[in-house]
């Protein structure tokens, strides 16, 4: 018999990866602003919120979507967190400051 209860679904993902400052490369950030879609995705997050998946309308279905999320959040453009369920994202842009160099 089938029990829900004994089965372990995993909703969204893993403890979501994010790359260190130092491995991104302009070339992999370039690649991942070349697709329309994830240019609107940052256009939309570019405000600085913090947006559930849920609330970016993009006209892709919902595995396009986390692909094209997870190619922004592996160029470092994006930050994701996952809280239960459900899953954020933001603009990874720093701030910068005298004598940074960005």
């Amino acid at each position: 018999m089938f029990d829900v209860r004994r089965m372990s679904f995993e909703v969204g993902m893993r403890d979501p990866q994010h790359p260190d400052p130092g491995d991104i490369t302009l070339t992999r950030v370039l690649a991942a602003l070349s697709d329309p879609i994830r240019l609107g995705l940052v256009r939309l997050l570019a405000d600085g919120q913090e947006r559930g998946w849920g609330e970016l309308r993009a006209p892709v279905g919902k595995t396009t979507l986390s692909h094209h999320l997870k190619v922004l959040r592996e160029a470092g453009i994006t930050r994701t967190r996952q809280e239960g369920t459900r899953c954020f994202s933001s603009c990874a842009a720093q701030t910068s400051t005298p004598g940074s160099r960005t």
